[in-house]
């Protein structure tokens, strides 16, 4: 199925790491080609950056896109936070995505009403904006972390939140669905452990690890936005659907990075709002989860919501990134796979880490 033939599509967060992976994707029309494609962001530097970008892409390869940016990108200055921003721009929208946040675990504990004011009043606007406008919105995608499961942290908690602002959203509005999807940490995400391993072994080291218990998921940026555009095929209103991923120990990860290297590795301790391991489907969750295609479908927690009995076993135990781990050839696989390996090229968002 393609979700965004025909439809108009704003794009809250659009200059981030997964808001330029995804509306790449949205520019190639390999999930239908959108009737207009609309980013709402704050920074108008990163909006001129990533026009830019688009301008000089007239390769053939990127030729699709390339014609699709000239007549379907448009981009607005604005912030989930003002609930006059969301007005103006929801109008005539068919799909929102929703991947503004402040998303730094440390910038969070430090700021929390700061991730507040995002991650929750964000949502807030934007469910009001839909309900009180009775604007002719289709489905509204919460873009959330595994760090919203048993959250520990600010910006976990926040996120929780924020998933629950956007499924009480249906008990006010059937004709709009809101639903949420899941994911871990993605790989060589700005911020992220892999490019920190790289610049610590291409500067001979030490490379630093928080705990040797710790695991995480590590999911690709290309499967996140796999997520969404799975989440608006498959979602019933009210549900959270989270993709099954690989997940492994940060030590191994560091050991596979580091290849045989003469570089040592020192344990310097878990920062504030760390979890040793990640949750993607609590305990309590499992047993309103379902598999869904390669992924889990969370029922919602309102019986309200829950209209369809389901003809399979639910889930019934939690999903952590400790439930299977990989060795170190599974992730060397995934390393080279994705190019992330020290002797390739690392791309972050638009820079290229050698």
């Amino acid at each position: 199925m393609k979700p965004f033939e025909g439809k108009r599509v704003l794009v809250t967060g659009g200059t981030g790491s997964l808001g330029k992976v995804l509306v790449h994707r949205l520019l190639s029309g390999s999930a239908g080609t959108p009737k207009k494609i609309i980013i709402l962001s704050r920074d108008e530097a990163k909006q001129h950056f990533m026009r830019v970008e688009y301008q000089h892409k007239k390769a053939v390869t990127d030729e699709v896109i390339y014609r699709n940016f000239e007549a379907l990108l448009d981009f607005r200055i604005g912030d989930v936070r003002d609930y006059h921003s969301v007005c103006s721009v929801l109008k005539d929208i068919d799909i929102v995505i929703n991947a503004a946040a402040l998303k730094q675990v440390p910038v969070c504990e430090y700021f929390p009403f700061e991730a507040v004011k995002t991650n929750i009043e964000g949502a807030e606007n934007i469910v009001k904006a839909t309900i009180e406008h009775n604007y002719n919105v289709e489905t509204v995608v919460g873009v959330s972390t595994d760090k919203a499961c048993k959250p520990v942290n600010v910006m976990g908690m926040t996120k929780a939140i924020q998933e629950r602002v956007f499924i009480r959203g249906n008990l006010y509005k059937s004709s709009t669905r809101f639903i949420c999807v899941r994911y871990g940490n993605v790989l060589a995400s700005r911020g992220s452990v892999i490019p920190l391993f790289h610049e610590q072994i291409k500067n001979g080291g030490p490379v630093t690890i928080t705990t040797e218990d710790m695991t995480r998921f590590l999911l690709p940026l290309e499967k996140a936005v796999d997520t969404i555009i799975t989440a608006l095929n498959i979602a019933l209103p009210g549900e959270t659907i989270v993709p099954k991923v690989p997940a492994a120990k940060i030590v191994d990860l560091a050991d596979v990075l580091i290849n045989g290297k003469n570089i040592n590795k020192i344990v310097t301790g878990i920062r504030p709002g760390e979890k040793i391991h990640e949750i993607m489907v609590s305990d309590e969750e499992g047993w309103r989860t379902y598999e869904r295609e390669h992924y889990y479908a969370i029922k919602p927690m309102l019986p309200e919501l829950v209209h369809e009995p389901e003809k399979q076993e639910p889930l019934g135990k939690e999903y952590s990134s400790n439930s299977s781990l990989m060795n170190h050839q599974e992730i060397k696989n995934l390393m080279e796979q994705y190019k992330l390996m020290p002797d390739q090229e690392l791309e972050l968002e638009g820079e290229i880490l050698r």
